[in-house]
Formats: structure tokens, C-alpha cells, sequence
């Protein structure tokens, strides 16, 4: 179904929003040119009952994305170098998001290529939250766009449904808390899907929600 999403669609709570995003297809124009992926892998993040969310201590400038309305788009800087992104979810001032891990390319594959010259190939080409929003040219300068409009530069649109049965689900990664919380959610076969690291005090990033 070649559509937006509608606000509406995307107000819930992340861990169903995390089921409804497999497959749905995030476009980003950039100077070069627009690319579009669907998605295979994301990990939900709940609020103030989820300690490996952003959101958790409460409202800072950096997250108050995170309080809504649904449909927006936070992205954040990590370590430093990267950027991930996370669709809010939630009715607004019910903080929650969901963090965009993978995608496979389904328009713009030439375009991704020249942006990723040495990837070992298409599996490799969007995989992990960093190099997807790479691939995008997603960086802060999208932060708090809103994914539902037409004239934005980052869209979300309804992708063909995953099958329940093709869905799988797992600890997210690299969290410090909530190590074995089950909000990570895959299309099984995927090659594009990130392996699995557990988390703990040595690796200490808080994934958005």
C-alpha cells in the first residue's frame, strides 16, 4: 500500500508500533538524490517503566520529542560519531519510541552504493542503526520532522505487511538496562537483520524510547 502512514496509525504503544514498522518503508530525500528502505528490524522503547529508555528519568531538551504527538521523528547522537532514529510513539505526554535497527534498500540502490562504496554486499548495505541513518543522510538536521507529512524530507509509508509467523523477537541490543527485555523485533531471513550483543556496563548506550 503506497501511502503515509497516518498519525493516528503510529499513536500506540511502541511495542505494537515495533510490529506494525516491520516492513513499512522510511524515505529520506538528501541533495544526492532519495533512498527508501523497508524496514526489517527495530527495538521498542517504552518510558517511565523502561530503564533503558531515554525518557525514563523524565523531560530534558534533548528528549522531549519523546512526549509526542506519534509520528515524529527523533534522532540522536552516540558515541560521539553516529546517529539513530526512532519514530515517536504513544498519545502525546505517554513518552515511547521506536529505534529504527535495519532496512533493506527498495529505491536508490545505485545511490547507496556510491554512499557505501566497501559494503561487503546487500545485507550489509543498511544494517544496524548507525549505517542505516548513514545510508538516509539522516542526521540531526532531521530531528523533529514530522514523518506523516508529504513535504517532509523523511516519510514513513505503509509497506506490505509482515506475516505474524516471520516475526521474531529478542533482548534489544547493547542496552546497559532492561538486558533482557524483548522488545528487538525481526523479519526472520532477513540479511539485513544486526547480529545480536548483549548488553551491560561495558557497552552503556541508551537507545531511544
Amino acid at each position: 500500500m503506497d501511502r503515509l502512514f497516518r498519525r493516528e496509525e503510529l499513536a500506540r504503544d511502541p511495542v505494537d508500533l515495533g510490529h506494525l514498522l516491520l516492513g513499512a518503508v522510511l524515505e529520506a530525500d538528501a541533495p544526492d538524490g532519495t533512498v527508501a528502505v523497508r524496514l526489517v528490524e527495530v527495538e521498542a522503547y517504552r518510558g517511565f517503566d523502561d530503564p533503558a529508555s531515554h525518557s525514563y528519568r523524565g523531560k530534558t531538551p534533548r528528549n522531549a520529542l519523546m512526549w509526542g504527538p506519534a509520528g515524529y521523528l527523533y534522532v540522536y547522537f552516540v558515541y560521539g560519531m553516529h546517529f539513530c532514529a526512532n519514530v515517536i510513539s504513544g498519545a502525546e505526554d505517554e513518552p515511547g519510541g521506536v529505534l529504527l535497527r535495519a532496512g533493506e534498500v527498495v529505491r536508490g540502490a545505485d545511490l547507496v552504493r556510491k554512499r557505501r562504496p566497501h559494503a561487503r554486499g546487500d545485507g550489509e548495505i543498511a544494517k544496524g542503526p548507525a549505517i542505516l541513518t548513514s545510508v538516509l543522510r539522516v542526521d540531526l538536521t532531521q530531528n523533529g520532522v514530522d514523518l506523516t507529512d508529504p513535504s517532509s524530507p523523511v516519510r514513513l509509508r505503509v509497506g506490505e505487511r509482515v506475516a505474524p509467523e516471520q516475526i521474531r523477537s529478542g533482548p534489544r541490543v547493547g542496552v546497559a538496562t532492561g538486558i533482557d527485555t524483548p522488545w528487538r523485533f525481526w523479519v526472520d531471513g532477513s540479511p539485513a537483520v544486526s547480529a545480536y550483543r548483549r548488553g551491560g556496563k561495558r557497552r552503556q548506550v541508551r537507545p531511544a524510547g
